[in-house]
């Protein structure tokens, strides 16, 4: 995938930080805190980019990520605070609570990038991640902490790959799901989260497909060109009445 973003090296103190965001903004796509559900509502748009930006994570061991969602088209539907996001390794030390003063760094336009993501690289390294499974410590599991108004998630390189073949799974199947032409959510996958010391009720995001509106622009796919989608059964047409055919009139004598 071919992903434009935008590039900052802020400094604080002696150290240079690396940092990216998207180029154009995830307009249609909403981040709510988990507590401890969260909720991420995004377009096929939306969902796509975010496949990319996760897997450009995963191998960018010394680049901060973040994805500003706050300032996108509010969500019509679903309870807690809307927030950003904040990508990045566990070795890169990143402090939550030194996020917002290195933010506030962030001024400008930023330097035009293009990166490109290997696919079959995240597919393998997701595969691993879900090959190894409850039998390994998971000590590379997503953590995370909601601080000024950012979700900031902290993994390593096969949890944010498996991070980001979810989110294409949900771009790629969440629009030919039912009734999500209606404006209905679907909800596609999740994103597991470790849990605080203490333990307690699973914490997670929720992703979900939904279209925005007006939702008669939206179409499932193959409706555009006349197809139905896959598994969906055709509807009977009547056939047009066809006027009786008189039969010629016999030669005159």
């Amino acid at each position: 995938m071919r992903l434009r973003l935008r590039e900052f090296r802020p400094r604080t103190g002696p150290h240079e930080h690396r940092v990216v965001q998207p180029w154009q903004p995830l307009r249609h796509t909403s981040l709510r805190s988990p507590e401890p559900i969260g909720l991420l509502f995004g377009d096929h748009d939306g969902l796509n980019r975010l496949a990319g930006l996760f897997s450009f994570a995963a191998y960018s061991r010394h680049t901060i990520v973040h994805v500003p969602l706050r300032d996108g088209v509010p969500p019509d539907e679903g309870t807690g605070e809307l927030v950003d996001l904040v990508l990045a390794h566990r070795s890169y030390g990143l402090r939550p609570s030194k996020w917002p003063a290195l933010r506030r760094t962030l001024g400008g336009p930023g330097t035009p990038l293009t990166v490109r993501t290997d696919e079959a690289r995240t597919a393998r390294d997701a595969a691993a991640w879900r090959e190894r499974g409850p039998r390994s410590d998971r000590r590379d599991d997503l953590r995370h902490t909601t601080h000024a108004r950012t979700l900031v998630l902290l993994g390593g390189r096969e949890v944010f790959a498996e991070a980001a073949m979810s989110f294409a799974y949900a771009a790629g199947w969440g629009p030919r799901q039912k009734r999500v032409a209606e404006g209905r959510l679907a909800y596609m996958t999740g994103l597991p989260l470790a849990d605080a010391p203490g333990g307690g009720h699973p914490v997670e995001v929720l992703v979900c497909f939904k279209p925005y509106p007006p939702y008669a622009h939206f179409r499932r796919p193959g409706e555009r060109a006349g197809l139905r989608p896959p598994g969906e059964r055709a509807s009977r047409r009547r056939r047009p009445a066809v006027p009786p055919v008189r039969p010629p009139a016999p030669p005159t004598p």
